[in-house]
């Protein structure tokens, strides 16, 4: 259970940086397709007379579902040859066993160590509770937090490595609606720190913007997206 990930770290590559890349998720004729035009803002609030962990809980273990099936749609193109790293633009993620021990994996890899930690954790009635009178652990939205940043990193991949491959398959829409709803619902809540979301904060903008969201952290983003180009980050 103690999964954690390290502090992001700065390593220059002593390279000029690359020109970057067209990110081909932030066209207009893409940020535009979504499944439905529902209001997410108001769809993610905590309704009156509903405990808050149980909101918490009915509505991780739904995105956990969702954004693994959204993966699997394009986990044939997800493999150690093609995504050699957990990459997500310039930033390179590390997965951290239970003794704390730093694993550099491929992308399915980590993906596998995901999906396969917060599957155990969301079926263990410890954690996630379903009987009546069953109370929640004390750690509980420390270990929703921890979740969601690692779900995070997977929608992250998705979008940076494997978009092609979702527009080919015609399920940008879904997975726009999807990041949306995800999003919104983690700021809702604050269980991402912004900080960690930087990274995507373009795609953010655009996609949550007409959503009622605010553009907490986006003002740092682009600042940190220009000096960023001249190393990798690594997590």
């Amino acid at each position: 259970m103690d999964w954690l990930m390290g502090k992001s770290k700065g390593k220059p590559n002593g390279k000029k940086p690359a020109p970057e890349e067209k990110k081909l998720y932030l066209e207009p004729e893409y940020t535009k397709s979504r499944i439905t035009d529902f209001e997410f803002k108001e769809l993610v609030m905590l309704p009156r007379e509903i405990d808050l962990n149980e909101w918490l809980a009915s509505n991780t273990t739904t995105f956990f579902h969702h954004i693994n099936l959204q993966y699997s749609t394009i986990s044939e193109f997800c493999t150690g040859e093609s995504c050699q790293t957990m990459a997500v633009c310039n930033t390179q993620y590390y997965w951290y066993d239970e003794r704390g021990k730093k694993i550099k994996c491929t992308a399915p890899q980590y993906v596998d160590f995901v999906m396969s930690s917060v599957q155990k954790l969301v079926t263990d009635e410890d954690v996630f509770p379903t009987k009546y009178g069953k109370e929640f652990p004390n750690s509980f939205e420390s270990l929703v937090k921890k979740i969601c940043k690692y779900l995070f990193h997977v929608l992250a991949h998705i979008y940076s490595s494997h978009f092609k491959e979702t527009l080919a398959l015609e399920l940008h829409g879904h997975l726009n609606t999807l990041y949306t709803h995800f999003i919104l619902f983690i700021r809702e809540f604050n269980l991402v720190d912004p900080k960690e979301t930087t990274i995507m904060d373009d795609l953010t903008e655009v996609l949550c913007s007409s959503s009622g969201s605010s553009s907490n952290g986006s003002s740092n983003g682009s600042s940190n997206s220009a000096g960023a180009q001249n190393h990798v980050k690594e997590r």
